[in-house]
C-alpha cells in the first residue's frame, strides 16, 4: 500500500515553517486544551494528600502515638508556627498506616490501564478515551466524601477506580501529540501540555487549604465537590474542539494541516496510512525502550515520594499549620512548572540550531532533571525545622529541576517509535506506577513511629539513590532516533518518492480512498 499526503503550495513545494501560524494555530489551541486538561488529572489525583490532613482526626492519632514519638520529636509548634488560621480536626480515626494505604490505593488502579489505555488510544484516538475518562473522573471524585464517611474500605475502592481511569490519560495525550506535533516542535508542545500537571498541584494544594478550613458542605468534602465541577466544564470543552489527527480537524487552516503532515513525513515520524501490527517482541528487545522505562520508574519514585508526602512533611517535621500548609506545598511545583516550559523550548532550540542531537538533548537533560535534584534532596534531609526557609529553598530546587525530565525520557517515546507512541508511554509508566503505591507506604513505614529529621533523612538519600541509578542507567542506553521496529515497510517505488513527488505523480492524497 502506498502512503499518501495532502501537500498545499505550487508543484508540491516544501513549506516554510515561518508561513504556518502558531499563536493562532489548532496545534497550539491542543496543547492549551490539554494544558488544563492535566490540571484536572492532578488536581483530582493530589486533592487527597491535602485533604486527608483535615479529615483526619489528627489529636488522636497522635494520642495514639505519643508515648512512642516524645521522645523524639526535634521541635514542638510554637505560637510562632501556628499563626494562621485554626482548624478543627476531622472525624475519620485514620492511623499513619491506613491513611498509606488510602494515599496509595490510587496507583494500584493507576498501574492497571497504562498499558491498555495506550493501546486503545492508538486504534480509536487519544480524544474520546482522555474525554471520557476524566467525565468517569468527575463522577467518582463526586462519591469521594461519601465513601469516606462510610467505610474505609469503600474510599480505597474509589481511589483505586480513580486510578484506573485517570491512567490512560498520558498514554492518550501521548497517541494524539503522535499525529499533532512536528517533531521540531515536540518538546515545547509536549512540555507545555504536561506542565498542567504542575499546575494542577500548585491549585490544588492552596485551595483544598482553604476549602478544608472556610468550605461548604463541612469543608474538606467541598474539596471534592468543587474540583469535579470544574472538571467536568473542561470535558464538555474538550469533546467539542479537539480532533484525533490534523485530518479530521474541521477548522485547521489548509496549510497547518500540510505543515504537520509533511514536517512528519520528511523525518519519518509520520503516523502511516495503515495501522501497523504492534512488535510487542522487537519493543521487549529494545534498550532505547528499557532506557526509557528505567528513567520513569526512577523518576516516578522520587516525585511520588514527594508528591503525596509534601503536606505531611510540612505539618508534621517543618510544623506548618494546614493554610500555610497548603502556601508553601505549592511553591516547588510553581518552580516546577516553569523549568519544564523552559526546558522544552531549551530542547528544541538546541536540536534546531544542530547545536547538539537529539539523542544528546535527551541524556544531558535527563542527567540535569536526576543528578542535581539527587543531590539537593540529601541536603534537605539536614535541614530542620528551625530553618524552615532554607527547607523550603532546597525543596522547591529538587522538584522543579526534574523538570527537565519532560525534555528527555517522558517526550522520548515520541522519538524512537512515534506510531506506537501511547502504548510504550503505557508500558513504561505502567511500570513506573508501582512506585506510587510503594513509597508512600515505604515513607509511612520509616515514620509512623518517628516523625524526626533523622528518618527523612532516609526517605531522602533512598529516593537520592534512585535517582542517580535511573541518569546513569539512560545516559548509557538512551537514544533520540527513530527506530527500525517501528518503520512501515514501504514498496520500493515508495521509498523513492517524497511527498512532492508523489503529488506531481498523481498519486492519491490522504482524502481520497482507494
Amino acid at each position: 500500500m502506498v502512503k499518501r499526503y495532502h501537500v498545499s503550495g505550487d508543484e508540491g513545494e516544501k513549506i516554510d515553517p515561518k508561513e504556518v501560524p502558531w499563536w493562532t494555530s489548532c496545534r497550539l489551541g491542543l496543547a492549551i486544551l490539554g494544558f488544563f486538561g492535566f490540571i484536572n488529572v492532578y488536581a483530582l489525583r493530589v486533592n487527597m494528600s491535602v485533604a486527608i490532613v483535615c479529615m483526619v482526626n489528627q489529636t488522636a492519632i497522635r494520642s495514639t502515638d505519643d508515648a512512642n514519638t516524645s521522645a523524639h520529636a526535634e521541635c514542638r509548634v510554637s505560637g510562632n508556627n501556628t499563626s494562621g488560621p485554626q482548624f478543627q480536626d476531622g472525624d475519620l480515626i485514620w492511623d499513619k498506616e491506613k491513611q498509606g494505604y488510602i494515599l496509595g490505593s490510587f496507583f494500584w488502579g493507576y498501574l492497571v490501564t497504562q498499558i491498555p489505555g495506550g493501546w486503545v488510544a492508538t486504534k480509536f484516538g487519544g480524544k474520546r478515551v482522555f474525554g471520557w475518562s476524566m467525565f468517569v473522573a468527575t463522577v467518582l471524585t463526586f462519591l469521594t466524601p461519601i465513601a469516606a464517611q462510610t467505610s474505609y474500605i469503600f474510599i480505597i475502592v474509589i481511589r483505586l477506580l480513580m486510578g484506573v481511569v485517570s491512567g490512560v490519560c498520558f498514554p492518550a495525550m501521548h497517541a494524539l501529540w503522535g499525529n499533532w506535533a512536528p517533531p521540531m516542535e515536540l518538546s515545547k508542545l509536549v512540555a507545555f501540555t504536561y506542565a498542567g500537571a504542575q499546575v494542577g498541584i500548585v491549585v490544588t494544594f492552596p485551595l483544598a487549604g482553604v476549602l478544608c478550613q472556610y468550605g461548604f458542605a463541612g469543608g474538606w468534602p467541598s474539596i471534592f465537590y468543587t474540583l469535579g465541577i470544574i472538571n467536568f466544564v473542561w470535558v464538555v470543552i474538550w469533546m467539542i474542539f479537539i480532533s484525533d489527527s490534523p485530518a479530521q480537524h474541521t477548522r485547521i487552516t489548509s496549510i497547518e494541516r500540510d505543515y504537520i503532515i509533511q514536517s512528519q513525513a520528511e523525518s519519518a515520524h509520520s503516523q502511516p496510512e495503515k495501522k501497523l501490527s504492534v512488535p510487542w517482541l522487537k519493543i521487549m528487545k529494545s534498550m532505547p525502550f528499557y532506557a526509557i522505562v528505567v528513567s520513569n520508574l526512577t523518576s516516578d519514585w522520587g516525585a511520588y515520594t514527594l508528591l503525596t508526602n509534601i503536606p505531611s512533611y510540612m505539618s508534621e517535621v517543618l510544623k506548618f499549620d494546614i493554610a500555610s500548609n497548603g502556601l508553601f506545598s505549592c511553591l516547588p511545583y510553581i518552580a516546577f512548572w516553569a523549568v519544564i516550559n523552559f526546558s522544552g523550548w531549551s530542547a528544541d532550540f538546541l536540536r534546531n540550531r544542530g547545536i547538539l542531537s537529539t539523542t544528546s538533548v535527551r541524556k544531558t537533560f535527563d542527567l540535569v532533571g536526576k543528578g542535581v535534584p539527587a543531590l539537593l534532596l540529601i541536603g534537605l534531609g539536614y535541614v530542620d525545622c528551625t530553618q524552615p526557609i532554607t527547607a523550603i529553598i532546597l525543596l522547591t530546587l529538587g522538584v522543579s529541576i526534574t523538570g527537565f525530565q519532560y525534555s528527555a525520557f517522558v517526550v522520548n517515546h515520541v522519538d524512537i517509535a512515534p506510531a506506537f507512541a501511547g502504548i510504550l508511554f503505557g508500558i513504561s509508566n505502567s511500570i513506573a506506577s508501582v512506585t506510587g503505591f510503594v513509597s508512600p507506604v515505604v515513607v509511612a513505614e520509616l515514620t509512623k513511629e518517628d516523625q524526626s529529621r533523622a528518618q527523612w533523612q532516609i526517605v531522602f538519600y533512598i529516593a537520592a539513590a534512585i535517582y542517580g541509578l535511573g541518569a546513569l542507567f539512560y545516559l548509557i542506553f538512551a537514544s533520540g532516533e527513530l527506530q527500525d521496529w517501528a518503520k512501515e515497510e514501504k514498496e520500493p517505488e515508495e521509498e523513492k518518492m517524497n511527498p512532492i513527488e508523489m503529488k506531481r505523480m498523481g498519486v492519491p492524497n490522504g482524502n481520497e480512498k482507494v
